[in-house]
């Protein structure tokens, strides 16, 4: 006889009867809740080392390489970041890690964006620079945290709804 508590799905044996093997396993599965911190991962191809993060907003996806022996030279896409965003407004937020900590002519970026618009893309560079510059060195957590640009911005477009005419907006009511 096994009892089940429905909130925590925790299996207690209450008999001398043996659990079956999807209950072992869902028992098990309950007991290994740790969180398991994984090691800093250093990729080596063609010669350079370069830490990789990876940054997001709305449907945005940005791939950032991250090398500590550097110039300072920043390469989004292919191009430059003013050439690539053509706003300062986008430049500066997407650059925004490096200038807090300081570190804008030392190491060198190589990013790849995917998605989204111009604005999202720039946020979600700038959430990929700071992960990856928490990689490199885990006391910039200390200032990047405070500011915000550790935290991903989960906000995404909601769906649209059947009768609606889009995810809120109901049609305009008539009268007559």
């Amino acid at each position: 006889m096994v009892s089940v508590t429905k909130k925590s799905q925790v299996i207690k044996p209450t008999g001398n009867k043996k659990l079956t093997s999807r209950q072992t396993a869902r028992k098990k599965s309950v007991s290994q809740t740790k969180k398991v911190v994984t090691p800093i991962k250093i990729v080596t191809r063609a010669g350079k080392d370069y830490i990789a993060a990876v940054g997001r907003r709305k449907s945005v996806i940005a791939r950032v390489r991250l090398f500590s022996r550097g110039s300072g030279q920043i390469i989004i896409n292919n191009v430059s970041p003013v050439e690539y965003f053509s706003w300062p407004e986008y430049v500066n937020t997407a650059l925004q890690p490096l200038f807090l900590l300081g570190l804008q002519n030392t190491l060198d970026l190589k990013i790849k964006v995917t998605g989204g618009g111009k604005a999202g893309q720039a946020v979600a560079v700038r959430h990929g620079i700071a992960r990856a510059l928490v990689l490199l060195n885990e006391d910039y957590r200390k200032q990047l945290r405070p500011s915000g640009f550790l935290t991903r911005d989960a906000r995404v477009k909601e769906r649209k709804k059947p009768g609606l005419k889009r995810a809120r907006r109901a049609p305009q009511f008539s009268k007559r």
